[in-house]
């Protein structure tokens, strides 16, 4: 079954935008932007409420962290690439590669309000009507991406990203979630959620003292 989205009115960020060399500036810029997916004729359109910025360099939280793995090489490429891996073998986790190749930024995409394809949504959440995209690991589900979409080139016609309707909101800062391992690093300010949004994710944090 089709569902009747006109995807080319979401036009792709350039790759100027995902360079940028500050990727808390990017994950913060990511907030209200559209995330589109185009799977099996099944486009789904979200609207990026949440994000938690990671430095390949010197952050412990990062999956880089000056080192290279074959799960992280893409990592290592130009901005504007996927980076998609398995949590806990269960959760696949959206990743956006920032900065100029070699650096091992990225942002991950937290939470997204459904803007469009709702339908195609509820049926890869299994006729839920629901918790749609509140969470990484939801989110990923609802919108149809999976780790073997790891590199996919965000101005390609499967995964992109455009600019939203509307971006005058209220940013909130707080420390990133799930990431007590990294120590100080995890005491970083670096995830942003627009404030107030209800579709922002429900954490459950752990004492990092």
């Amino acid at each position: 079954m089709m569902f009747e989205i006109n995807t080319s009115l979401y036009e792709k960020l350039d790759r100027s935008f995902y360079e940028r060399s500050d990727v808390v500036e990017v994950a913060k810029d990511l907030l209200g932007k559209f995330l589109i997916t185009n799977f099996q004729r099944q486009p789904s359109v979200g609207m990026i409420v949440e994000t938690e910025a990671y430095c390949g360099r010197n952050d412990k939280a990062c999956h880089a962290n000056n080192k290279r793995t074959p799960r992280t090489e893409v990592m290592y490429g130009s901005g504007g690439h996927s980076y998609v891996y398995l949590c806990y073998g269960i959760h696949h986790l959206f990743n956006v590669v920032t900065n100029k190749a070699g650096m091992a930024d990225a942002v991950l995409v937290r939470a997204l309000e459904p803007i469009d394809g709702v339908e195609a949504m509820q049926k890869r959440r299994g006729n839920k009507t629901d918790n749609l995209t509140k969470g990484p690991g939801v989110l990923t589900q609802a919108m149809g991406i999976e780790s073997s979409m790891t590199g996919l080139d965000l101005l390609g016609d499967k995964i992109w990203l455009s600019n939203g309707r509307n971006e005058n909101f209220e940013i909130a800062e707080d420390t990133r979630i799930g990431v007590e391992y990294a120590k100080e690093d995890a005491l970083r300010p670096w995830r942003f959620y627009i404030k107030g949004n209800n579709y922002v994710s429900k954490i459950k944090k752990a004492r990092l003292d």
